[in-house]
């Protein structure tokens, strides 16, 4: 059976609808939040935390032989009010990039034998990265440097800018071993994302919770946007190295087009992760 791992799968979560997508199309779905208990097709996961990256992985390959989809759909957006200053670290990096980009990469890395086995035994294997527009607020200058001046919202497009890099570089890596990378963003989605970057608010919090509805009509619900991420996953036409936008492929910032900035990312990265 087809097998796909989605990342951020919480209730009532982008994740969790683009699983159920994948579960109506025959995929068996594995799937990850932060504080679930394991079971026979969830584990949790923490990407901020190597140790837990690490467990998610040797989970994934104890669990299944064959893995079709890496759906890289986990992700953090703190600070939405812009009060931060000065970065907040995580492992010694800033905590958007720890956990959205460095996290993601670190597992992509650790089940990249696993899905190069499914695509040379089942002629394809697909990750897929849930990004997003604001990535165009990210620079490749912030890839290996601090963000200068330092503004959350920036930070947060750079570790998103670096994720469309990751997936274009799967592809000029891998492509010819049936190893395909695909970037999208899901549109604007209700979803809970916004509730721990409102932690530090509860009268924001209450507001927004009271503005539910009118968000609820206004933005892309969690199914709707969940058709990008399915398009990447399943559909012929998505266009391997792409990045997305509903469902069709779309052109990134200029700063996302430059493979040589992606190539050095990624050693980079792997040599960070070692």
């Amino acid at each position: 059976m087809r097998t796909a791992l989605v990342t951020g799968a919480g209730e009532r979560s982008l994740g969790e609808a683009t699983a159920d997508a994948l579960r109506a199309q025959g995929f068996r779905v594995l799937t990850t939040t932060r504080t679930c208990p394991v079971g026979s097709d969830t584990h949790p996961l923490e990407l901020a935390s190597r140790e837990s990256v690490a467990a998610l992985a040797a989970w994934v390959g104890a669990t299944t032989d064959r893995l079709d989809v890496l759906v890289n759909n986990a992700g953090i957006h703190l600070d939405l009010r812009s009060k931060w200053r000065e970065p907040q670290l995580v492992d010694g990096h800033e905590i958007h990039w720890r956990t959205n980009y460095l996290g993601t990469a670190q597992l992509t890395r650790l089940l990249l034998p696993l899905l190069l086995a499914t695509a040379e035994a089942h002629g394809e294997a697909r990750v897929v990265d849930v990004v997003s527009k604001l990535h165009e607020r990210g620079r490749n200058a912030w890839l290996t440097g601090p963000v200068t001046p330092y503004d959350s919202w920036a930070a947060y497009g750079t570790s998103k800018l670096a994720l469309v890099h990751e997936a274009a570089e799967i592809e000029r890596r891998y492509g010819d071993r049936g190893l395909h990378g695909y970037s999208l963003h899901p549109g604007s989605v209700y979803t809970r994302i916004a509730d721990r970057g409102l932690e530090t608010a509860p009268v924001l919090g209450r507001l927004r919770r009271l503005a539910a509805p009118l968000e609820r009509r206004t933005l892309t619900s969690p199914e709707e946007g969940a058709r990008t991420t399915v398009f990447c996953a399943t559909s012929p036409d998505a266009v391997p190295g792409g990045y997305h936008r509903r469902s069709a492929v779309a052109e990134p910032s200029a700063d996302a087009r430059d493979a040589a900035v992606a190539a050095r990312l990624w050693d980079v990265t792997s040599a960070d992760l070692v």
